[in-house]
């Protein structure tokens, strides 16, 4: 079968069980709205109805047919950035406040998703940083200082690693509390969770116009408008309606490659798929197995192509990860490919999500940014989130807001 280009395999293999959402018409009234139906948004609304508010969530396309379709399928316990780099940038005390917060997101994501009995195909898996030749004193100054910071990190020697999986590195960090999932079933299961708690929720109902008053704040759509208390923005990235935010985010490309399902045989070469591994410097690739035995690479992140290279991009850059891959893993060889995608995120200069209220914006709480490859954050942006609405944040939450 040839590769499918441009499609997410995770929607493409799922019939989706969630009841279709009418379009938003005429006058409404709501404790929140939420702007945006990927795993953000629909995290934020199951916990907003879950705490006894009554949240309308506006989704301008299709439930978790955005960046949650096409995402990695990845629950990661750091958040992108290095530890140092993070550290560098806001202190100590605000790197050890992240990575903690960021790593409990992760097993709570996991046990949520348990608790609701979402079949999504959650497993746990270990992440693996690996260094390339001459990248070892680097990586371990990474180690030392996470180390040091009471950051639950790993060393391996380049036996340790060979122990475990073919690759040929001299060193690698292993972290736990990673897991693989379907980005999208579990985002169907949130909705039909927050449905069931009372969530509204709306498709096809992009938002035109955001109107915030002395009392509540109003948002408008082309065929409908609701009054709330507060409206959340959780689209990934600032659109047009904030465009004075959008100076905050470079828009990304993340590619990724799918493989068919390998043989027995080649299970067996490429070692221990229990563990996720990436390249130290974040440029090149990730490798991922998923639960039926299938390799998928993701990276060769660049810059938002126009859109008459896009096409070409698509395919030049799967067929290069592909390319890594083999290089990685020799056994893989003769793997087809049976999907080819890419997606885009916001990329904020420090790598880190933003969270919470902006001075220029009343009664508005905003979600936006974050890496590419992990959906960690759309579960801890939704915790924040609810804190903020309820008066009662939490003292790490400063460090994800517009002040830091």
């Amino acid at each position: 079968m040839p590769t499918r280009y441009g499609q997410s395999p995770w929607i493409a293999a799922t019939r989706r069980t969630l009841p279709a959402s009418p379009r938003l018409r005429g006058d409404h009234e709501a404790d929140i709205v939420i702007v945006g139906g990927g795993l953000n948004g629909t995290a934020t609304a199951l916990a907003c109805a879950t705490a006894g508010m009554k949240p309308v969530v506006l989704e301008a396309d299709a439930i978790g047919q955005g960046w949650t379709g096409y995402s990695s399928g990845l629950l990661l316990p750091d958040p992108g950035p290095l530890f140092r780099d993070v550290s560098r940038a806001h202190g100590l005390r605000a790197a050890k406040l992240v990575f903690t917060a960021w790593r409990r997101a992760s097993l709570d994501a996991a046990a949520l998703l348990r608790r609701l009995g979402v079949r999504c195909g959650l497993e746990p898996r270990d992440s693996m940083v690996v260094a390339q030749a001459g990248e070892e004193k680097e990586l371990l100054r990474e180690y030392d200082a996470r180390e040091a910071a009471g950051v639950s990190v790993a060393w391996l020697t380049r036996r340790q690693v060979t122990a475990v999986t073919p690759l040929d590195v001299p060193a690698a960090m292993r972290s736990r509390d990673a897991f693989v999932f379907d980005s999208y079933r579990a985002c169907l299961g949130l909705a039909r969770a927050a449905s069931a708690r009372g969530a509204r929720l709306f498709e096809r109902s992009a938002v035109k116009k955001v109107r915030p008053g002395r009392k509540n704040v109003e948002i408008l759509t082309a065929d409908g408008v609701v009054r709330a208390r507060t409206v959340i923005v959780a689209t990934g990235r600032a659109t047009a309606e904030f465009r004075p935010l959008q100076r905050h985010f470079k828009t990304r490309e993340i590619y990724a490659a799918l493989s068919s399902p390998m043989p027995a045989a080649m299970r067996k070469q490429v070692g221990d798929r229990s563990v996720t591994a990436r390249d130290l410097t974040g440029a090149g690739r990730r490798v991922i197995w998923t639960g039926d035995g299938r390799m998928l690479v993701v990276g060769a992140d660049r810059d938002e192509p126009p859109v008459r290279q896009r096409d070409a991009l698509l395919r030049q850059r799967t067929g290069q990860l592909m390319y890594e891959a083999l290089t990685m893993y020799p056994s893989i060889s003769g793997l087809a490919v049976d999907y080819g995608w890419s997606t885009t995120y916001g990329e904020t200069a420090d790598g880190l999500i933003y969270v919470g209220a902006h001075r220029n914006y009343p009664r508005h709480l905003f979600a936006l940014g974050g890496p590419g490859d992990s959906a960690t954050g759309a579960f801890l942006a939704a915790r924040i989130l609810l804190r903020a609405l309820q008066d009662a944040p939490d003292k790490g939450d400063a460090v994800f807001g517009w002040t830091r």
